[in-house]
C-alpha cells in the first residue's frame, strides 16, 4: 500500500511540476521569442503610451458615452468592451430582442452616419461579435462610416477611403474570413494624419 501512495505522490508532484510550471514557461519563452509583440497582448503604442490592443475593440466616446462623429465606430459590444466580461449576447436568429435590438441600431446606424431610412447597413453595424471585443469590421461598414469621419475632420471623402483601403486586412492565408478593417489602427491613423 505504501508503494502505491508513494507512486502516486510522485506522479502527482512530477506531473504538476511539468504541466504547472515547465510546460506554460517553455510556452511562454518560444511566445516572447517567436511573436513577442502578439504574446504580450498586441498593444498598440502611441509616444510610448499604450493606448489599446490591436486584438480587443473598444469604444471611441465621449465622457458621457456618445460616439465620436470624428472616429470610425467599432461593432457593437454585448461586453460594453470590457474584456473581463467577454461575451455575445447568446440570443438566436429567431429571438425577438434580438430583431428588435438590431432594428434600433440601424436605426441609430443610420441616423449617425446621415443615410436614407433604406439604406442596407452591413450586419456587423448592428450585431455583436461571439466575444463583444471584435477589434475589426467590415470593408462595407467602414465605407458606409468614411463620409462622417470625413466630414467631422474637414477630410476630403478621398482621403479617408483611401486610409479605410491601407488599413484593410486581408483573409487569413488567403482563404479565411473576409477582408477587415481594424478599428484602432484606422482611428490612430486619422489621428496621425491631423497632426501633420
Amino acid at each position: 500500500m505504501r508503494r502505491v501512495i508513494r507512486a502516486s505522490l510522485v506522479m502527482l508532484v512530477s506531473l504538476s511540476v511539468l504541466t504547472g510550471l515547465a510546460y506554460p514557461l517553455v510556452l511562454t519563452a518560444l511566445a516572447q521569442a517567436s511573436v513577442p509583440g502578439r504574446a504580450n497582448g498586441s498593444l498598440v503604442y502611441v509616444r510610448g503610451r499604450a493606448v489599446g490592443s490591436a486584438l480587443i475593440g473598444q469604444s471611441f466616446t465621449n465622457a458621457a458615452g456618445r460616439p465620436l462623429a470624428q472616429y470610425f465606430q467599432p461593432r457593437p459590444s454585448a461586453a460594453n468592451y470590457d474584456a473581463l466580461a467577454s461575451g455575445g449576447t447568446n440570443l438566436g436568429p429567431s429571438s425577438p430582442v434580438l430583431l428588435r435590438s438590431v432594428a434600433t441600431l440601424a436605426r441609430a446606424y443610420r441616423a449617425f452616419n446621415h443615410l436614407t431610412p433604406g439604406t442596407p447597413v452591413p450586419v456587423d453595424a448592428v450585431t455583436t461579435s461571439g466575444s463583444g471585443l471584435d477589434p475589426d469590421i467590415s470593408i462595407a461598414n467602414a465605407l458606409l462610416q468614411a463620409p462622417r469621419v470625413a466630414a467631422a475632420r474637414h477630410l476630403s471623402r478621398a482621403v479617408v477611403r483611401s486610409l479605410v483601403q491601407r488599413y484593410t486586412q486581408g483573409r487569413i492565408l488567403g482563404i479565411l474570413g473576409e477582408p477587415v478593417v481594424n478599428v484602432l489602427e484606422l482611428n490612430l491613423a486619422l489621428e496621425r494624419l491631423g497632426r501633420h
